[in-house]
């Protein structure tokens, strides 16, 4: 078994996540950017790293049918237990990394990535598992912070990225997520940037080919 495809528990971070994504300012910076990526999800949809369950309100009942949420982190997924009863639409917990998905192919026809791509261990693995599990003409949203076009805001992140590999749950701040998914032969439909500075921010839209 590969270290991907085994189960973590880090109760400290997962309690330091859940503590600040539950602030005030926080949440209500980061629920517009949730809302915005997840009101296109629709159908039988896949959550990856779904950490304690934070997107799980801001799933529209009306167009998604259920949800399969994955975690590979057993101290996130004790958090996102807590949050199942209020959520809108039905949702089944698996514990599991995106780099070794626990379903056949072509069963989804959405896949839901937000602030997961930068902690992954092996993004190509990753996103081939998702390419594997979507229907062909299936999407993917993806919502995560990403390198820095400017030379020297990248360059501060590549310096960071000792720091927060380390403190912060194995976050890269100076991932090509975009560049990635299109290696990973995804189609992009939208790119929406909505932050900048040393954590820039992109919401994207791309679907798995039709065959």
């Amino acid at each position: 078994m590969r270290d991907n495809d085994r189960a973590i528990s880090y109760p400290r971070f997962a309690a330091f996540y859940t503590w600040l994504t539950d602030r005030s300012f926080v949440r209500l910076g980061q629920e517009r950017f949730r809302r915005e990526c997840l009101e296109q999800a629709e159908g039988i949809v896949l959550e990856v790293g779904v950490g304690g369950g934070q997107n799980f309100p801001f799933y529209n009942a009306e167009r998604v049918e259920r949800l399969e949420a994955c975690e590979p982190d057993e101290a996130m997924l004790r958090v996102a237990r807590r949050r199942l009863a209020a959520a809108p639409v039905p949702i089944t917990l698996t514990c599991a990394a995106v780099e070794a998905l626990p379903f056949p192919d072509a069963c989804f026809d959405c896949v839901v990535a937000t602030l997961v791509f930068c902690s992954v261990g092996d993004v190509e693995r990753g996103l081939g598992e998702i390419r594997r599990v979507l229907k062909p003409g299936g999407k993917l949203l993806l919502l995560e912070h990403v390198r820095s076009q400017n030379r020297v805001a990248a360059w501060m992140q590549d310096s960071l990225v000792p720091l927060t590999t380390r403190s912060m749950g194995n976050c890269h701040w100076n991932r090509d997520t975009q560049g990635a998914v299109l290696a990973a032969d995804f189609q992009l439909i939208q790119v929406r940037k909505l932050l900048g500075g040393l954590q820039p921010v992109l919401c994207l839209s791309v679907i798995r080919p039709p065959a």
